[in-house]
């Protein structure tokens, strides 16, 4: 007698240790690209820091694509001098200068992702379809900007499909991509908005999944929280995001569909260098 709905994952084409990865999106996207790290593979996340809507995430990669470079004309005046409200609230001083050379040079942490040649992952997780605008410009951040600056409403399937088909299209062949939902709970519209968020980042998921089989591939990390664990000691304190064990717990999920046995084998023995250098013992 089984008692729980227990995610078996599906085999998919092995991505390989010396694959490059960047990870855009929630902060579930943290969540797996520090354990890839942890594990030894070349991988960079959320440089920008967490983009939460598909809008943001689709912005950041046609930026790099690009080249574009921020300037002064790109900044907003608020709260802390000079703001870039496309990303992180860390981006915003008094200095105009400084704070577009800031975002440059993180910005090229991506472009140099697309730039290099050789296998890559790009793995986007997005996490709600409620989304800010200013002036009629989707933004990033808000940067603790008076509310009353500021458009909300949620993305249309259509939006998001929109964004994204043109830059799968233009992306190298030699990249690979791996979209997620973030299993993260957005509870500013309740219970219903968040369901309603959730269930329309799922079909737009799908259909990009559905119209790019070749390029793209769907990895349910929203499944496995809600559907495998669902219980709440699965949760942190916020009973929003996954615990630590929870997110343990999709990240070997993750590996298991990804991973070949050399590779789970080359992750285990970088996972046990990372504990002995932290001084921690780890169990086999």
């Amino acid at each position: 007698m089984r008692f729980r709905t227990e995610y078996e994952p599906e085999k998919r084409p092995e991505i390989g240790r010396a694959s490059r990865w960047l990870l855009l999106g929630s902060c579930f996207s943290d969540e797996i690209g520090s354990r890839l790290e942890r594990d030894g593979f070349a991988c960079v996340h959320n440089p920008l820091g967490p983009l939460y809507n598909p809008l943001s995430t689709a912005r950041t990669v046609a930026d790099a694509l690009a080249d574009r470079i921020y300037t002064v004309a790109d900044l907003a005046d608020g709260p802390r001098g000079h703001h870039c409200l496309d990303y992180a609230s860390r981006y915003s001083g008094t200095d105009p200068q400084t704070v577009a050379e800031v975002v440059n040079a993180d910005l090229r942490k991506v472009k140099t992702f697309f730039a290099e040649p050789g296998e890559r992952v790009l793995a986007i997780t997005f996490g709600t379809v409620f989304t800010f605008y200013r002036r009629g410009v989707a933004v990033g951040n808000c940067h603790k900007f008076p509310a009353g600056e500021f458009e909300r409403r949620p993305l249309a399937l259509a939006e998001i499909v929109g964004a994204w088909q043109p830059i799968i299209d233009r992306l190298s062949s030699d990249i690979r991509i791996v979209f997620t939902v973030s299993p993260i709970r957005h509870l500013a519209d309740g219970l219903h908005g968040n369901a309603l968020s959730k269930a329309t980042l799922l079909l737009a998921v799908d259909a990009l999944v559905a119209a790019n089989r070749c390029r793209c591939d769907y990895f349910p990390a929203f499944e496995i929280l809600n559907d495998d664990l669902r219980d709440y000691r699965f949760y942190a304190s916020d009973m929003k995001h996954p615990s630590e064990t929870a997110a343990d717990y999709i990240y070997q999920k993750f590996c298991d569909t990804y991973f070949s046995a050399a590779t789970l084998d080359y992750a285990l023995a970088s996972r046990r260098d990372a504990a002995r250098s932290a001084h921690r013992q780890i169990l086999p």
